[in-house]
Formats: C-alpha cells, structure tokens, sequence
C-alpha cells in the first residue's frame, strides 16, 4: 500500500514556512462533517489543502504554523480532538494529542476544545496572518472574533497582525506541481479507474440501467479501497449530452452510446476519466464518425501539452479539429478560420479542453500569470477531454445525430521528455473498444 509518511508533510510544512517571512502564522482548518440527512452523516474527507500539510484525516481540527522573529525556524501546533473510550466506541480510534504529536510530527498538541482561547496567545504581535478567506463563513466569523479579542488587549502589550494574507496563493501553488510520490499515487488511482471503465464496457446490455452499469464502477473503486473521485455520470444515449448528467437512473437503450465520466480517488489523490461505447458493442455510421473526430482532437490536444506550451493551447488545437472535423460532416458550414474565430463549435461542444488534477478533481492552482495564460511546466497534472454534443433539441441538424454525446477524457503529466497519460491502461480507440466489448 503506497502512501506518504509523516516526514513528507514535514517537508511540506518546511516549505510553507520559509515563504511566510519571519514572526507570521498561518492558520488552516480542516473540513467540517456534513450531515447527509437525520443521525446520518457522509463519510468523512479532510480538506484537501490541510491534509496536504498535516497528514490528519480526522474531523474538528485545525493546524497553526508559527514563525519567528529570527525567521530560522517555526512551530507546528495541531488543534485537535483528545482521546475519548465513550466517543471511540460508537465512531473509532481518535488519534489524540500523544497521536498527533508521535504520528504527525507536530511540535505541539492542544484540545481542539481550547481553540478559542489558546489562538490569541498564537496569533499577539505577529506582522503576518496567512488564512484562507472564503472557505468557510462560521471560520471567518471566529477568526474575526480572535483579532479582535487580540486588538482589544493592546493595553497589555497584545495586538493583532497588521498583515492578512490569502494562505492560498502559497498552498495552491505548492500544490500545483506534483512531486514524483505524488505522481506514482496519482497512477495507482488512474489504473485502479482504469480497471473499472474496462469492466464497464465489459458488462454493459442492451436494457440495462445506467444505476447498474455505475454499480459496475464502485465494485471496482471499493474492491480497491477506494471512493469516487467525484459522482459519477453513466448517460447512455441523450443524456449524454447533459455534461453534469448524474441521475444515473434511465435505461440503455441498444442501438445508443453511452458515456460514462468516473473515477476513484486513492490516499486522497485523484484520478478522472471519461471514456464513451456503445451499448451494443458496435458503433454505428454517425458514431463513429463523430467518435474519430473526437479522438483525433483529443489525441492532438495531448500532444500539445508540452512544457513552455500556454494552458489554452491544447484547446485551441482540439477546437479547431472538432470544427474542421464538423464541417467535413456538413454540421457547420462557413469558413474553417472564422468559424474558429467566432466559436460556432460551441453549439456542440460548450466546455474547456481540460483542468488541473491532484487531490481535488478540480485542483487548485491558478490558470493566469499577469493576465496570461500561464505555460506548463514538468509536474503538472492536467485532464485533456475534448466532446462533441448534438443536442436532442438541437435545430438545423439531421435527426440521425440528435441525441449522440461523446467525450474522451485522459489524465495527463507534463514531463520534460513530453506528456505521460496516467490512465492509458483504458481503451480508446473504436477497433479496441469493439475488440474488448466482443470479449465481454
């Protein structure tokens, strides 16, 4: 089982705290639990960006960074749950602050009880607070309530940090180029996704639903040890072309594609994959035409996630295939240039070419430098995904490719040597997706 020891997040603390300057302090908490419904709550996710500093995954937490005046070193302080046998039995083993100090490295543990108290002492005569503003409104509320229980000891010698800094600017980007550990767990996940759309394709009938076809899928996440990434969407015919489509609840029909957009997270890290079949094993005429034209857009587009390429390349080049792609198909008709120019392609294909991936599907990580684009560099992870959607409603179109959606997604590493696909391990071509349905 791979996974990152305690001196990973150290390193990552090391870092955080060297670009914070001198007598700062940097506060980040962790996700509160949601409830589902009555006495019923969803399974527990520690923020993303406090677990990629901390390693904790337990809930009602909350970690301080702390610099001093000589900017030579820094304190770690971890809010947390203490150790309690009646709460343990009901809701399992907490690691309490022994654990937090033995497991997690932290310099110091305190009850998270003691949070409201003990954060003045931490945060008095500070130049710099580092926090996230925005996350989480009741947070904001108590973190306001602390500067100002600070301001109103400046009497005593107290007072609050003249300085508020977004703690995401650092994280983000920290967070955006991924380490080579990062990377290999990124993979594991990608092939455990992998496996299930195999299997997928594999199992899929004519009149099955698309509730069983996604049954599929979490087998093969759970069998893993692993949760979806994200929900997942299985739209056979039409409703694939409903882009955030996850009722997940009709039936496949024969004679229709189906597009299924999954993916399992692993150690907390993501994978995103979408991949479009045919329920019957064969694509027909209009399929496959518009399914070549996607591919061939999609595998381009790959290709032009290259180091020193801007992020926006990659899907000026697949736009530009898809409409070329479309008038050849007497779907758009006019000059190639300008209907690029004037994105006519977007009556049919109406989303980017890709986003950031790591340990949210939708990574954090900013897409602009000085109001450019900013260029790829080695350790990103990107999803390249082109589509084409021909609406059902859609006017002008010959019926026969009403209600046809595709969309092929891949999971994507800048290298200096030139894009490695995460998830290859999938098939994607017509001839391969026909060859393994007929094995299913």
């Amino acid at each position: 089982m791979n996974t990152l020891d305690s001196s990973y997040f150290q390193q990552r603390r090391d870092r955080l705290a060297q670009q914070m300057g001198a007598n700062s302090i940097a506060i980040i908490a962790t996700s509160p639990q949601v409830y589902r419904n009555r006495d019923a709550d969803y399974k527990y996710r520690a923020d993303s960006s406090f677990y990629y500093l901390t390693g904790f995954a337990e809930p009602e937490a909350v970690a301080v960074i702390e610099t001093f005046s000589s900017g030579q070193d820094y304190r770690y302080v971890l809010f947390c749950r203490e150790r309690d046998r009646q709460m343990e039995i009901w809701n399992g083993y907490r690691a309490g602050l022994e654990g937090a100090v033995e497991q997690y490295m932290a310099d110091e543990a305190v009850a998270i009880d003691d949070l409201d108290e003990e954060i003045l002492t931490l945060l008095s005569n500070k130049d710099q607070l580092f926090y996230r503003l925005g996350h989480d409104a009741a947070f904001d509320a108590r973190v306001s309530q602390w500067l100002k229980q600070v301001d109103a000891k400046q009497r005593q010698g107290g007072g609050s940090p003249a300085k508020i800094i977004q703690l995401d600017r650092l994280v983000d980007e920290m967070r955006l180029i991924k380490s080579a550990e990062e990377i290999e767990l990124m993979q594991i996940a990608s092939t455990i996704s992998a496996k299930a759309h195999t299997r997928a394709m594999q199992m899929v009938r004519p009149g099955m639903m698309e509730y069983a076809l996604e049954a599929e899928l979490n087998y093969v996440f759970g069998q893993h040890g692993c949760v979806p990434s994200y929900n997942s969407i299985v739209g056979g015919g039409a409703n694939a072309c409903i882009l955030h489509y996850v009722e997940n609840n009709q039936v496949l029909n024969d004679g229709d594609l189906v597009l299924i957009d999954a993916a399992c997270e692993y150690q907390c890290y993501a994978s995103d994959i979408t991949r479009t079949f045919p329920v019957n094993g064969k694509f027909s005429g209009e399929q496959k035409a518009l399914y070549e034209i996607v591919l061939k857009a999609q595998l381009a587009a790959i290709h032009a996630t290259q180091v020193g390429h801007h992020y926006r390349y990659p899907h000026e080049v697949a736009s530009r295939i898809l409409t070329e792609g479309l008038l050849d198909l007497g779907l758009l008709k006019g000059e190639l240039n300008e209907l690029v120019e004037t994105e006519a392609y977007r009556d049919f294909y109406m989303h980017g070419t890709g986003h950031w991936l790591g340990m949210d599907v939708h990574d954090v990580g900013a897409y602009k430098q000085d109001q450019q684009w900013r260029a790829y560099e080695a350790g990103m992870v990107v999803t390249v995904e082109p589509g084409l959607y021909i609406a059902p409603d859609l006017e002008g179109i010959d019926d026969r490719w009403k209600g046809i959606g595709i969309r092929i997604e891949d999971d994507v590493v800048v290298t200096k040597d030139g894009p490695r696909i995460l998830t290859h391990e999938v098939v994607k071509t017509v001839e391969d997706i026909e060859h393994l349905m007929s094995q299913g």
